[in-house]
C-alpha cells in the first residue's frame, strides 16, 4: 500500500477496553502510513499521573523513529478537563496534522471523548453550580446515577459513570439553571442527539482491539502488579504533595482513588491491591458496553484480533 493511501482518511481511530495495547497499534500504524496519535484519554492529559494512566511513552518509537503524539500532559492535575474542551483540542489538532500531510490516529479508550468528537456532540454550555455540587458530594455514585436517569432516562448511556464528579456534572447540565433543589428545568439543555453531523471528517476508520474477556482479565492483574512494582503508590503521594487535594484525588477514580483510600489508612495495602483490580476489571466491561453502544449509534467498528498488525493494515488498505 502506498504511504499516501491513508489520506483516503480524515481520521483513524484506535479504542478498545483497558489493556489491549492500543498505543502499540497505533505507533505501529502511525510508522506505516506517516501517522500522529491524538491521546483519547481523559487522564492522560495531566502532567505527573504517569504510571497510574499508563503513559509508557517510551512506547512511542518504532523501527527508530519517534511517532508524535498530542494531548498528553497538557494540564496540571489540579485544573479541570473536559469532554468540551477535548473537542477544542482535538480540532486543533487534528486540523494542524492534515495541514502537514499526515494522518491524525485518534488512540484511547475514554470512550465518551471517541464518540464526542466522531458524532460531533453539541455539549451544553451549563455553568459549574456550586451549591449544587456541594450536595450531592455527599450522595453515592448509585444515587447520583439514579437521580441523573430520573432527570433523563437513558442518559447514563451516554454518559461515563465511573465517578461522582463526572456524574454530578451530567447532573448539573441536565438541570439547566434548576436550583438545588433538584427541580427540573423548564427547558433542559439538550442531550446530544446520535445523529448529529460528523465534524468535516467525511472518511473515519475505526479499529477496535478485541481480546477473549479471560485475557483481558489476565493482563490487567499483570499490569496492576507491574504498575505497583514501577511506584505507582509513590507517584499518588508526589501528587498530594503538589498540592492535588484528596477529594480532586478520588475523582480521578481507579488507581488513584484506592490508592489514595490506602494512604488515608481506610484501606490495607492488601485490600486496596484486591478492590482496585476488581475494579478495573469491571471498568473493561463498562467500556465494551460503551463501544457496543457506539455501534448502535452507527458508528461501524472493525474489531481486530489481539490488536493484530497486519489483519488491522489489511481493513486499512481495503479503504
Amino acid at each position: 500500500m502506498s504511504l499516501l493511501s491513508h489520506l483516503a482518511y480524515d481520521i483513524l481511530t484506535i479504542l478498545g477496553p483497558t489493556a489491549t495495547g492500543k498505543t502499540q497499534l497505533a505507533v505501529q500504524l502511525a510508522d506505516n502510513l506517516g501517522g500522529e496519535i491524538i491521546s483519547a484519554d481523559s487522564r492522560q492529559v495531566y502532567r505527573g499521573m504517569d504510571i497510574g494512566t499508563g503513559k509508557d511513552l517510551g512506547e512511542y518509537n518504532s523501527n527508530g523513529n519517534s511517532i508524535p503524539y498530542h494531548l498528553i500532559d497538557i494540564v496540571n492535575p489540579t485544573d479541570e478537563y473536559n469532554v468540551a474542551k477535548f473537542q477544542k483540542d482535538f480540532q486543533r489538532v487534528s486540523t494542524d496534522i492534515r495541514e502537514r500531510g499526515n494522518l491524525p490516529i485518534l488512540c484511547g479508550g475514554t470512550g465518551f471523548y471517541i464518540k464526542a468528537v466522531l458524532m460531533d456532540f453539541q455539549i451544553p454550555k451549563a455553568e459549574p453550580n456550586k451549591h449544587l455540587r456541594e450536595r450531592l458530594e455527599s450522595w453515592s455514585l448509585n444515587d447520583l446515577v439514579s437521580k441523573l436517569e430520573s432527570i433523563s432516562p437513558g442518559a447514563s448511556e451516554n454518559t461515563p459513570t465511573d465517578t461522582k464528579r463526572r456524574v454530578i456534572r451530567a447532573i448539573e447540565i441536565e438541570l439547566g439553571n434548576a436550583d438545588c433543589g433538584l427541580r427540573i428545568a423548564d427547558s433542559r439543555s439538550p442531550i446530544p442527539d446520535p445523529r448529529s453531523p460528523i465534524l468535516d471528517l467525511r472518511n473515519c476508520l475505526v479499529l477496535g482491539i478485541d481480546y477473549p474477556r479471560k485475557v483481558i482479565r489476565e493482563r490487567i492483574t499483570a499490569r496492576l502488579h507491574d504498575r505497583l512494582e514501577k511506584g505507582m503508590i509513590e507517584e499518588v503521594e508526589l501528587l498530594l504533595k503538589n498540592g492535588v487535594t484528596h477529594a480532586k484525588m478520588d475523582s480521578f477514580g481507579l488507581e488513584y482513588r484506592y490508592i489514595n483510600q490506602y494512604l488515608l489508612g481506610e484501606l490495607s495495602r492488601d485490600v486496596m491491591v484486591e478492590k482496585l483490580n476488581t475494579a478495573i476489571h469491571r471498568f473493561a466491561k463498562k467500556q465494551m458496553t460503551f463501544f457496543r453502544n457506539m455501534e448502535k449509534n452507527g458508528i461501524k467498528i472493525h474489531w481486530i484480533p489481539e490488536g493484530d498488525f497486519e489483519i488491522a493494515l489489511g481493513v486499512i488498505s481495503k479503504g
